[in-house]
């Protein structure tokens, strides 16, 4: 899921998807789409793993960052032959497409007996404690 800010200043919540490509975090978008037109108006967006369980076994992840739009031609060739490539799909005309410069992040994770640990970026020290 991408949290991004509205015209308004509310949030906005949308999934996305994402690949990562030449290094790089990167997320494509519909032509104008409103998340894509948050994102050039405020670059700062959340990305939040999707949770599939309730006792959060499985971990969840978010990142914190900016969006920073793509525009060098020849790059954009590149991603869009790997999405190809992934995909069978190449977009019939334009889309945006964003690289994410993460600026920070967080994974949390609980164990069955209401113990959580979690890891913090930048920062890199494991935490533990007990899940209320």
């Amino acid at each position: 899921m991408l949290g991004t800010l509205r015209r308004d200043g509310w949030t906005r919540i949308s999934p996305t998807e994402y690949v990562f490509f030449e290094g790089e975090l990167v997320l494509g978008g519909m032509w104008q789409a409103k998340k894509a037109l948050d994102l050039l108006r405020d670059s700062r967006c959340t990305l939040h793993s999707v949770t599939t369980d309730k006792d959060g076994q499985q971990g969840d992840v978010k990142l914190y960052g900016r969006a920073l739009p793509v525009e060098d031609p020849a790059w954009l060739a590149r991603y869009w032959d790997h999405i190809f490539a992934l995909q069978n799909f190449r977009p019939n005309g334009p889309a945006h497409v964003f690289t994410i410069d993460v600026e920070s992040a967080g994974y949390i994770v609980f164990s069955g007996d209401g113990m959580m640990r979690w890891l913090t970026w930048p920062g890199n020290q494991w935490r533990s404690g007990k899940s209320s």
